[in-house]
Order: structure tokens, then sequence, then C-alpha cells
């Protein structure tokens, strides 16, 4: 079984989330405008508590998936600028991955660097596929997806267009 630990790029430090990490999260995560394409709202301090505890045990309640979450830091400050997630298949066939960057970050390929990370990181560890789901109208993380080695397919999963590792 793979197990989350910290990655390092040239300029952004990856920690796994704890509990803890709602408090300046709820600041990074608080502009609307984040919103536009995934719909919701940002989420208050207690919302993040409550989805933070749920995500650091690391699976779900039914064992069909392991989640691996990261809080993305700017390495030399380690101020925290967004998240990233990874949801597993236990047998480690298929990895379903998504980003978030805080909109003052927005702009900078932090979340290009973020989502390369993720994706060689599962690749290295033996996940077979990794995908992502883009709404059809979010440019900014299609480009995200593409520059993270993900391919557009032809396919839509609950209206939004699926990106997938090209075979190996």
């Amino acid at each position: 079984m793979i197990s989350p630990g910290q990655l390092v790029t040239e300029r952004l430090r990856l920690t796994p989330l704890v509990v803890d990490d709602a408090t300046p999260m709820a600041d990074v995560l608080g502009d609307e405008r984040m919103y536009e394409f995934t719909g919701g709202h940002p989420p208050t301090v207690d919302e993040l508590w409550a989805r933070y505890e749920r995500l650091a045990v690391g699976h779900s309640a039914d064992g069909s998936e392991l989640w691996f979450n990261w809080i993305v830091r700017l390495a030399d400050e380690a101020t925290p600028v967004g998240v990233m997630q990874a949801t597993v298949v236990p047998d480690s066939s298929r990895a379903d991955v998504a980003w978030e960057i805080g909109v003052p970050w927005q702009g900078r390929r932090f979340a290009v660097e973020a989502a390369g990370a993720v994706v060689a990181w599962l690749i290295a560890e033996g996940v077979g596929v990794v995908r992502a789901l883009v709404h059809p109208h979010n440019a900014a993380s299609a480009r995200v997806a593409e520059r993270a080695g993900l391919v557009r397919t032809p396919e839509f999963e609950e209206g939004e267009a699926v990106w997938l590792t090209p075979p190996r």
C-alpha cells in the first residue's frame, strides 16, 4: 500500500494534511471566486475542521478508497497556498487527483507544480491510471491537467471532462 509523505518541488512543499491546518486554510480557501466552476461556498473554519477530521483518517469508511491530502505551501516560507488531493482505489489501479490554489497565489503555476508532483509520485508508487475531472469551461484547470501530464479524453463524468495519464 502506498503511503503519503511530504513532496518537495522547486518552489513548494506539500505536507500531509492534519486537522490543525483547518484554521489557516479557511483564509486560503475563503474567496468566492474559487467556487465558480465547482459550486459551493468558502468553508468556515468549523466546516474545514470537520472535513479535515474525516480526511485525516486516510480512507473512506468502507475502505473502498485511500485518501491522500496535502497542504501546498511555499517552500521558503511554509505559507499555505492551497491543497492537493488524490483518491486511490486499494489495488492502486486508479487515482483521481484534484487541486485548489487560493486566489492570491493563482497564475504563478503553483497548481501545475503541485499537480505534477502528485501525478509523478502516484505513477512512481505504481498507480495504473491517474485521472482528473475538469469543468469544460475551466481553462485554467485544463492547463494544469495538461501540464501535469494528463490528456483530455472525449468522455465526461458528472458534466466534467475526463483527463487521464497517457498509456505507458
